[in-house]
């Protein structure tokens, strides 16, 4: 102990003259300036609370959680590590003189296997530990309730992911641009509402490209997400869309707006039902705008964070007040 105290002491020192000989030398300015780092690295790395953080940051570190093809959920995204920065941690905590949890940094750790590197497949929900839920709504009709549910989305602070129907935005340009002016992501639901299934890959094509083109024109916004109408699709729906630049999206969870359910009865279950990663299928109907704002609220009071389906696809890491 004594003998690192006389080498801080005589490192100082040393700084200390170089110091003075560099107001007179300004080639030594720079060579101080590494010395000067290293002296302060090498104090702060003997300073008990630098050892602290050192000893206790294996207990905050996660592992990051590669893609993967589940075999019920298929395409499961993958999930970002977590790395305590203890540099920036101890600087944090440095005039304090404490450790205190709420000031550790943190970097996140990317996954090697990420969805872009799985073979094409459907993908039906986020990573089950990312505690955010996406709301889908695929509109090709439903124009009288669109403005509303925009409105009660805005009250509550929440973005979500429109899937277009490609004729319905051709008739409909000024409500696709009002979604797209409220901040929501836009996502392809093919041009006319086909049985994808059925379709010869050259209609497949069709449907896609038709789709993209009128929502590049109207809205200067290029697809990265294709929900199937009716949730229709084979393999070679999956693999064009891919080819095309886009992936094709299920949901977890469906209200089953389109039977006209009572609308408190139909937001409880999506409440209950709902987990992390979820993306839960509506359209724009009297029973999803009723509806919305307790499901809004519910969810949210479950502890998860509302956002688009890029976001809850994505490998970035999310906390919430939970937490």
């Amino acid at each position: 102990m004594i003998k690192k105290f006389v080498l801080q002491f005589t490192t100082f020192l040393f700084i200390l003259i170089l110091s003075f000989s560099s107001i007179q030398n300004p080639i030594t300015t720079g060579y101080l300036y590494e010395l000067q780092d290293h002296a302060k690295t090498v104090m702060s790395e003997q300073d008990p609370l630098y050892l602290e953080i050192m000893a206790k940051q294996s207990n905050y570190e996660m592992e990051a959680q590669d893609a993967h093809i589940h075999k019920v959920w298929k395409a499961i995204p993958g999930y970002n590590g977590l790395s305590v920065d203890i540099e920036s941690s101890y600087n944090n905590m440095s005039q304090l003189g404490e450790f205190q949890e709420e000031r550790l940094v943190f970097n996140q750790i990317p996954p090697n296997i990420t969805l872009k590197d799985l073979p094409p497949a459907p993908i039906y929900r986020g990573h089950p530990d990312k505690p955010m839920v996406s709301l889908m709504v695929n509109v090709a009709w439903g124009n009288e309730f669109l403005p509303d549910i925009l409105k009660v989305m805005k009250e509550h602070n929440v973005k979500s992911t429109f899937f277009l129907d490609g004729s319905w935005v051709k008739n409909n340009p000024n409500l696709a641009k009002m979604i797209v002016e409220e901040g929501h992501e836009i996502g392809n639901h093919a041009y006319s509402h086909p049985d994808m299934k059925s379709l010869s890959r050259d209609r497949i094509v069709e449907e896609l490209e038709k789709t993209n083109h009128i929502i590049e024109a109207t809205l200067d916004h290029t697809p990265e997400w294709f929900a199937p109408p009716s949730g229709s699709f084979r393999q070679e729906v999956v693999d064009t869309a891919r080819e095309l630049g886009m992936y094709t999206v299920l949901w977890t969870v469906d209200t089953v707006d389109w039977r006209k359910p009572e609308p408190n009865a139909m937001a409880n279950r999506i409440v209950q039902e709902v987990d992390g990663g979820s993306l839960v299928l509506m359209h724009p109907t009297s029973s999803t705008l009723d509806g919305l704002e307790p499901m809004i609220e519910g969810i949210k009071k479950r502890g998860y964070i509302l956002g688009t389906v890029s976001d809850v696809l994505s490998e970035t890491r999310v906390t919430t007040t939970n937490e």
